[in-house]
């Protein structure tokens, strides 16, 4: 006779085989994207040796002299350290404290609007800043930031000072968070629209029957309905505190600013590219992507822990 563990064996090899004779082409459609995750994801992890090497293009990654930790130590001991460190965690945090909470409540006045004609006009305006490159934006921030510019005529008015705002420090972060909330503000509330579509029509009626406005129709009703996917989204933002993106950084940045504009992201493209000091800089990324995994682990568990929701 058969045993539990064979009959068990039997049924999943079954239930396997009817699974790809019904899902078969699907799976054939995804093949390409394994392909592509392999080769562009999971291939170059081997390139983190680098780290933990004084790396030498003409010697290769297994040719390089094997330096340990000391690209990590040289890092932490530098003046560079606590400074980038710093500069990336303002950023950061301001982004997650109000580019995040303003892209849920943009989402929600938008919810609001009763004429879907002047719904999808303000959707449309927000999203367009969105699809404009990186340069073109960086351009324009050059221009309207620019001893001349709009944006500095205006500041004129209340500093009495026409300085470039981009050669200023203390303009820095005011500058990034602003022009990151414009470009990125129509673009970050789809998935809250696509999450408020989704909550059930009569919780409102039912809320309105017992007298609620449509205030606290938001807070008893709206918010709640998509509170998974707000506690996701921020689980996710957290988990990338301090994966900075170094393109529009580099793009508007000089050492003018480098105090408050220096982040981890753009000093790892300086040593790496600019000074050529491969082994280092893929040290500094490598711990800053450790950050961010610790970061998302971390807050993954908070969430599971006081919420239902988590990702893992």
């Amino acid at each position: 006779m058969k045993t539990a563990k064979q009959k068990d064996k039997k049924y999943t090899k079954e239930a396997i085989r009817k699974d790809f004779q019904r899902n078969g082409k699907l799976y054939l459609m995804a093949v390409p994207a394994i392909i592509c995750l392999i080769l562009f994801a999971y291939l170059p992890m081997g390139g983190l040796l680098m780290a933990f090497e004084d790396y030498k293009p003409k010697n290769g990654i297994f040719g390089s002299q094997w330096v340990g930790l000391k690209n990590f130590t040289d890092f932490f001991t530098s003046f560079y350290f606590p400074r980038t460190m710093k500069n990336t965690l303002w950023i950061s945090v301001l982004q997650l404290v109000i580019e995040f909470p303003i892209t849920i409540i943009f989402a929600l006045l938008l919810n609001e609007i009763v004429s879907t004609r002047f719904k999808r006009t303000i959707q449309t305006i927000s999203y367009m800043p969105y699809f404009i490159s990186m340069v073109v934006i960086s351009g324009i921030i050059v221009d309207f930031c620019s001893s001349k510019g709009a944006i500095t005529s205006i500041v004129a008015l209340f500093t009495g000072s026409n300085q470039n705002l981009l050669s200023l420090p203390e303009y820095w972060r005011p500058i990034y968070i602003i022009s990151d909330l414009w470009q990125g503000l129509g673009f970050g509330s789809i998935i809250y629209i696509a999450a408020l579509s989704g909550v059930d029509k009569e919780l409102y009626e039912a809320a309105e029957i017992d007298g609620a406005n449509r205030w606290k129709q938001t807070l008893h009703v709206t918010i709640p309905g998509i509170s998974s996917t707000i506690i996701i989204m921020l689980i996710l933002k957290i988990g990338s505190m301090m994966g900075v993106g170094y393109e529009k950084t580099i793009l508007l940045y000089n050492s003018q600013i480098y105090e408050t504009a220096d982040i981890i992201s753009s000093y790892v493209y300086r040593k790496g590219l600019e000074e050529f000091n491969y082994g280092y800089s893929t040290a500094v990324s490598l711990f800053n992507s450790l950050i961010n995994f610790g970061l998302l682990v971390l807050s993954n568990k908070m969430s599971k822990k006081y919420t239902e929701t988590s990702l893992f």
